[in-house]
């Protein structure tokens, strides 16, 4: 549960994951009314009990951008709509 201060393409040993979790984004206001995107992952949807926050993430526009840079290396440029 952080500010996220960087996004870098990473060389760990990762495997998939088997569970699934939902996840629910909010704009909210930093300092200096700065805009934040934040991002909370949820509970597996196996969880016997009500869905409980297990995760989450800030970004700022800065730290946004560099994640979306992230996607589209790996998904390519379609994966941003073209509106945007």
């Amino acid at each position: 549960m952080a500010r996220i201060v960087s996004v870098t393409a990473g060389h760990q040993d990762v495997r998939l994951h088997q569970s699934e979790v939902e996840c629910f984004v909010q704009e909210l206001r930093g300092l200096d009314d700065e805009k934040l995107l934040h991002i909370s992952a949820f509970g597996s949807t196996q969880r016997q009990s009500r869905p409980k926050g297990s995760q989450s993430m800030q970004f700022d526009e800065a730290m946004a951008f560099a994640l979306v840079e992230q996607f589209v290396a790996v998904f390519g440029e379609d994966v941003v709509p073209r509106h945007l």
